[in-house]
């Protein structure tokens, strides 16, 4: 057997051509060694050389398909039908088969070089293109080399694409490009019994230097981000002192109890000093409360010393 690759862009082989089949060989080997034993029994040469024509004949006749491949058969150039898959026969001379067409799911792989965006940015787009054979029958007829008829198709309509797209969108939003792309080539490539099942953006590339620049600017804009968030934080934090400052004015006694708490929260914590105005002191009346619970604390210590 023989096979006969496509565009190098492709991903593998899509047809193959067979010349001769592994059953037809092996028929011709057998008919000749047979038609070689009788000859030598009979002393004859007749049996060699009929068996011989009759494994000549098997041999370019019996074609073998595989399960994903179909052949269209043409009878003196008119075409006759599909075989396949399994064994078929053909009449040699009179008939002969196409190549075989892969009916799996292919994949193309599709670049677009240096190519300008909406906004004349040049980028480098990779992409793969997933397609397959629905039906052979118009693939073999309507179509000379389909394989290489899509990878063409598939890079005239990225390039097209690109252009009709800016930069941030092609970046952010891959998917919506990858389907505009399944759409074109779908319409395309239906009339030649190809379905371009889905297409997907693997990778934009850009100049360094608008790289680095788009790096700087998203950088600053996170930082904008954070400082506005810190300057709304301030301002709802005044709000609110501005309100607490509303209610103490009317009530000393909240304000006196809200300093007295201040103070507690601070001295709390053993060996912390804190150092409170006098005015604050005489104020609050802080002097006498603090005297008595010290002296309370002396009191109901009871690793204190004892009292002379």
């Amino acid at each position: 057997m023989q096979s006969l690759g496509v565009a190098s862009n492709l991903g593998g082989k899509v047809t193959r051509v067979q010349t001769v089949s592994s059953i037809g060989l092996t028929c011709f080997l057998v008919s000749l060694a047979a038609g070689v034993g009788l000859t030598a029994w009979s002393q004859n040469p007749w049996p060699v050389i009929l068996l011989g024509l009759g494994g000549v004949y098997l041999l370019f006749s019996i074609k073998v398909a595989s399960q994903w491949e179909r052949a269209a058969v043409l009878r003196l150039g008119a075409y006759r039908g599909l075989r396949g898959p399994g064994l078929f026969t053909i009449v040699p001379i009179v008939d002969t088969v196409s190549d075989f067409i892969d009916q799996r799911i292919r994949v193309t792989e599709v670049k677009a070089e240096s190519t300008l965006t909406r906004d004349a940015v040049p980028v480098f787009v990779d992409a793969i293109v997933f397609w397959v054979v629905w039906n052979a029958e118009k693939s073999i007829l309507e179509v000379q080399d389909f394989g290489h008829a899509i990878g063409m198709s598939a890079q005239t309509a990225l390039r097209e694409s690109i252009g009709r797209h800016m930069l941030t969108d092609m970046v952010t939003d891959r998917e919506s490009l990858g389907r505009e792309l399944q759409k074109i080539l779908d319409q395309k490539t239906n009339p030649w019994g190809v379905t371009v099942q889905s297409v997907e953006i693997r990778d934009v590339q850009i100049p360094q230097g608008l790289e680095d620049a788009m790096s700087r600017e998203a950088q600053a804009q996170r930082e904008r981000h954070a400082r506005i968030i810190l300057s709304t934080a301030e301002t709802e934090i005044s709000e609110k002192f501005a309100q607490a400052a509303e209610m103490y004015r009317d009530n000393p006694v909240a304000l006196h109890l809200r300093a007295m708490n201040m103070l507690y929260e601070a001295i709390k914590e053993k060996g912390s000093m804190v150092i409170v105005p006098s005015s604050a002191v005489e104020t609050m009346g802080l002097g006498g409360m603090m005297g008595m619970a010290s002296m309370g604390r002396q009191v109901i210590s009871p690793d204190a010393p004892p009292q002379q």
